[in-house]
């Protein structure tokens, strides 16, 4: 199986290199990391990647994982990183996202009346798109799997073991990674306390406001209206 995470400026690392580390060792999978140059890319905590291959050459695979991250809207108005989606598409056998990666593959026309997975925050985006934004770790939708923020990365590609794979296998790597986070309440809204959430709104509203003619720009596009 090959398989190709999207990478792009400004996007959350943990949400490629979580599911990456995970996925590369699924039997029989090789991965890729691609991007619209061999130029590294920054991610958002200043750690650089390096693509292993542009989308002008990478050719058809498999499974495709576009991970999320805040320089999603400008990918939901590229249209080079659109146009290899919607490319790549038809001949993948899974089509996947983590965390605000969800968008881009929105913007991309390919979740019109699919359920997905998205952060907390960005969510209701979706439906902008012709979306469904489900508030789960990990959202299965015939070939679409798609993850909440970015740590459900790592749960999805365990699903995602286990789907093609059994349960044993994925036990298997699980163990080999020693995967056994501790389960503590906070991490979604639903657990966190008030004032906590209150902080956090504020903080991603800021993040939001930046980004929200970008995001409302892509959908007004997709769906054929005026921005």
């Amino acid at each position: 199986m090959r398989i190709a995470f999207l990478l792009y400026d400004q996007l959350t690392q943990l949400d490629m290199t979580g599911p990456a580390q995970v996925l590369s060792r699924m039997p029989g999978a090789t991965v890729e990391y691609v991007a619209k140059t061999m130029e590294p890319v920054m991610s958002d905590c200043r750690l650089a990647l390096m693509p292993t291959m542009t989308l002008a050459e990478a050719g058809q695979f498999d499974f495709i994982c576009v991970p999320g991250g805040f320089g999603c809207s400008a990918a939901m108005n590229d249209d080079e990183i659109l146009g290899w989606l919607r490319a790549q598409a038809p001949g993948c056998a899974w089509i996947t996202s983590v965390c605000t990666g969800s968008l881009i593959l929105a913007a991309a026309g390919l979740l019109k009346g699919r359920k997905a997975g998205c952060h907390w925050a960005w969510g209701d985006y979706l439906p902008l798109f012709g979306a469904e934004w489900v508030q789960e770790r990990t959202v299965f939708d015939g070939n679409i799997i798609s993850a909440g923020g970015v740590t459900s990365g790592i749960d999805f590609a365990f699903r995602v073991l286990e789907h093609l794979h059994g349960p044993d296998v994925a036990a298997s790597l699980r163990l080999g990674l020693e995967y056994d986070p501790e389960s503590r309440p906070g991490g979604t809204p639903a657990t966190a306390r008030p004032e906590i959430i209150a902080q956090m709104r504020a903080f991603t509203a800021e993040r939001l406001g930046h980004r929200d003619a970008e995001m409302r720009a892509a959908a007004a596009r997709l769906m054929g209206e005026k921005p």
